[in-house]
């Protein structure tokens, strides 16, 4: 790579390109324009959980959402997804391809608080769902649980509306808790997670699921409240 003040060089396997500064600074608007419309889009999914948890507050006994974080993707993590995917660098392409560069994740009290706060979201008027992984009633081969939305919602610009993917986790606290400690041990050993400590990840995934189950049972008989959780027929 070459800089002078006038110009960027920057060399590849497939040759070589030259970028003004003016060019310079149009690509670095438009990245964080588009960035932009990422947050704004995770703010709308916030605002409207935000909603459900004050009147949930405000008008029931009962609150299934324990807490609410969210997160717009780092440049260099989408670059790393981008290059992993192959998914052609322009984007376009990024936004038709990578679904969760803004993630909110919704961390509930029980398994059928997930599903109903799911279900409270996404029938909403402006709400689009495009898919759904049910990893909850499907969960992955680690142990894995929970439920996936990538959803559509729009913005409002000074340039018009906008609509902005955002991909939305429903957990409970017990899943949250497995997900973050397996997080945590895959980073520590760079993916390449020894297979005696892999058993015991999935062992500790059944843990949860019991303590899931059992708490919920143990809610249910306090409470009278009937029935099972409903389960996703779209995965």
């Amino acid at each position: 790579m070459r800089a002078t003040p006038e110009s960027l060089t920057v060399t590849t396997g497939a040759g070589a390109a030259t970028f003004s500064p003016e060019q310079l600074r149009a690509m670095r608007d438009e990245f964080q324009r588009f960035l932009m419309e990422y947050g704004f889009g995770m703010r709308e999914v916030e605002t409207k959980i935000g909603i459900l948890r004050d009147e949930f507050q405000t008008m029931h006994d009962y609150n299934p959402i324990e807490h609410v974080s969210s997160r717009v993707k780092s440049a260099d993590s989408i670059v790393e997804k981008v290059v992993r995917k192959g998914v052609e660098p322009d984007l376009d392409s990024i936004r038709r391809h990578i679904t969760d560069i803004a993630g909110v994740r919704v961390t509930c009290s029980f398994v059928k608080d997930a599903y109903r706060l799911f279900d409270l979201l996404t029938q909403q008027d402006d709400i689009t769902v495009l898919e759904v992984k049910d990893y909850i009633a499907h969960p992955k081969a680690n142990g894995y649980k929970s439920l996936h939305a990538i959803v559509q919602i729009p913005v409002f610009l000074s340039s018009g509306r906008v609509e902005v993917t955002v991909e939305v986790q429903f957990r409970t606290i017990a899943m949250d808790f497995w997900a973050s400690l397996e997080h945590k041990i895959y980073y520590k050993y760079d993916g390449d997670v020894p297979a005696g400590l892999l058993a015991e990840l999935t062992d500790a995934a059944g843990t949860a699921a019991e303590l899931d189950a059992r708490m919920e049972r143990l809610h249910r008989e306090l409470h009278g409240e009937p029935g099972a959780s409903p389960r996703l027929t779209a995965v």
